[in-house]
């Protein structure tokens, strides 16, 4: 069985017709789209000239103001982003995690320098072991050999210079084994835009990110990720960029020596990138200019990005562009300008999700202007178990307006009667209990979810409205059962019996609760649709929700606190106990 409703069919391949205003001439654009056209009209002063035969006619500029094509023009809401309220690229960098790592110096690169130790073992015809050290110039004393000099050698040439000293003397029969047991500490200076700047102890081949973690980081406000210096005797050594180490992992890995100097430069000019990234950052600029592809490969974009909002000022005025995403990688970023990656490119697709009584599937990807007849059409149910009159919606959008007007109410509630003034002790004191009890009903009501239903069925027949993406159809069994709750001594789903009315299933229910209000009744269809009691039979499938009494002796409260129940009801399908 499947559900066939009595109205037009709308076939799923058709297509959306793109429909394109254009002002003044017009540019051809693709097949596909069809152009609107208004009636020529003619201003009252040029239909007077026109009356008037030999008279030049006036001539009007029709060039179009603006190519609407192109995609760089538009409304700009948000304020633009100044680069220095975010933080850098690499703000999370200098957490501790670098000071705790201080190497040994003992690795294949270092370079040898005076107050090393190497211990040199030989043994054969020259038998020698000790632990000899790396004098001022740089030599280590080599009994029967001399003094041999390794400064600046790694370990690998340490070993093949003493291997040829001792060999040379004793050519025969002799093996020799070098190490390098210990390396002399350094003390380097870290300075410029750091947290902390001072002199700080470790080894020569420890990172440079070891001193400067030691020193707190780089200054975040006024720092440089991408101009350090490494000084030595008034030269440079070394510059560093961070970025290299941030993004492809690799670092300039200069040897230090006692008395070093670490500088952190000042923040060179920075743009501000946002919108669809992982993080928003301040990415600083080497020189004045960046091009749009070096702040691709910087920023983390989101999955989907298809568009990029460029804005800044240039010697002209301000600009505000608005590219694709393959036309943003040639274009020149300057100092100050924000960026904002967007993922702008709509998708001509939907998917719904079905749930209830029926076969397939329970998602379906559907075009955008797909109509619930088209679905529901194709949707094969249960027969003789499938209540396709009562056929509800759940919509995102519907959830929000109802969350909306809900809050709306309460917070006039609250404006209302919460910021009354009183005239006599005894009126304060009835206030004060009206405040306490509008206050817990406030703090309730506003942890409610409401549903978002939206009622499509009725005695007509299924409304064909067209869906939207994330709707959610359900499709109910047919109910053999009456629910009743609310205010009910004893909430309970019961038998439906032809014949029963609705006070009799109170009735079998244990009736009334003392806070019930007897004239306010209400049927929760199956179809989302919620009508009094007392104007609508009782059908299986029903539940029947008994609202509460309004405590309060004052009739304006009283009014305004059963219209919000009754809101409630209707959104979240709950008699909330006042």
């Amino acid at each position: 069985m499947r559900i066939l409703l009595p109205m037009p069919r709308i076939s799923l391949k058709h297509s959306v017709v793109a429909v394109t205003l254009m002002i003044g001439a017009l540019v051809a654009g693709p097949a596909s789209a069809q152009s609107l056209s208004l009636a020529d009209s003619i201003l009252p002063e040029q239909s007077a000239r026109s009356g008037q035969s030999g008279q030049q006619q006036e001539q009007v500029d029709d060039t179009p103001r603006a190519d609407w094509r192109s995609g760089t023009y538009g409304p700009v809401t948000l304020p633009m982003q100044n680069p220095d309220a975010l933080p850098p690229f690499g703000s999370n960098l200098f957490t501790g995690g670098f000071r705790g790592a201080m190497g040994d110096g003992l690795n294949a690169d270092y370079r040898i320098k005076p107050g090393d130790q190497v211990t040199v073992r030989a043994w054969g015809a020259f038998e020698l072991d000790r632990v000899l050290p790396v004098d001022a110039q740089g030599n280590i004393f080599i009994p029967g050999s001399g003094p041999l000099n390794v400064q600046g050698q790694n370990s690998q040439q340490v070993d093949n210079s003493v291997r040829s000293a001792i060999t040379s003397v004793y050519p025969d029969n002799v093996e020799v084994y070098t190490n390098l047991q210990g390396v002399q500490p350094v003390a380097v200076f870290v300075t410029g835009y750091v947290e902390n700047p001072g002199r700080y102890a470790g080894t020569p081949n420890d990172s440079l990110l070891y001193f400067l973690d030691q020193a707190g980081g780089i200054d975040q406000d006024l720092g440089s990720y991408r101009q350090i210096r490494v000084m030595r005797n008034n030269s440079t050594v070394a510059t560093v960029d961070l970025y290299d180490f941030l993004i492809n992992g690799t670092i300039a890995r200069p040897q230090f020596q006692d008395g070093d100097t670490i500088v952190v430069e000042e923040r060179g000019p920075a743009i501000a990138v946002g919108g669809d990234v992982h993080r928003e950052h301040r990415y600083e600029l080497t020189g004045s200019l960046l091009s749009g592809a070096e702040i691709v490969s910087l920023a983390r974009l989101r999955s989907g990005v298809s568009h990029v909002l460029l804005r800044g000022d240039r010697e002209d005025g301000p600009i505000a562009q608005y590219f694709p995403i393959d036309m943003f990688y040639g274009q020149t970023i300057r100092s100050g300008d924000e960026v904002l990656f967007s993922a702008d490119q709509r998708s001509e697709t939907i998917v719904v999700e079905v749930e209830g009584s029926y076969y397939g599937p329970s998602r379906f990807a559907l075009p955008r202007n797909a109509r619930l007849s088209e679905l529901l059409d194709a949707i094969a149910v249960p027969e003789n178990m499938t209540a396709v009159e009562s056929i509800s919606l759940q919509r995102e959008s519907v959830r929000q307006q109802q969350e909306q007007s809900l809050q709306d109410s309460l917070r006039r509630l609250e404006t209302t009667y919460l910021g009354a003034s009183s005239r006599t002790d005894q009126e304060a004191q009835i206030r004060l209990q009206e405040a306490e009890l509008i206050e817990r009903f406030i703090e309730r009501a506003s942890e409610l979810e409401p549903s978002g239903r939206l009622v499509v069925a009725s005695k007509d027949g299924i409304s064909d409205i067209r869906l939207q993406d994330g709707d959610v159809i359900t499709i109910p069994e047919i109910s053999d059962s009456v629910l009743i709750s609310g205010e009910i001594l004893v909430p309970q789903a019961a038998v439906y019996r032809p014949g029963m009315s609705v006070i009799d299933y109170v009735e079998s229910a244990g009736g009334f609760t003392e806070r019930a209000d007897k004239d306010q009744i209400l049927l929760v269809r199956q179809n989302g649709a919620v009508e009094h009691a007392r104007n609508s039979p009782l059908r299986p499938g029903d539940e029947i929700l008994i609202m509460p009494k309004a405590p309060t002796h004052n009739l304006q409260l009283a009014s305004t606190l059963t219209q919000i129940l009754f809101q409630i009801a209707v959104t979240t399908r709950v008699a909330l106990d006042l």
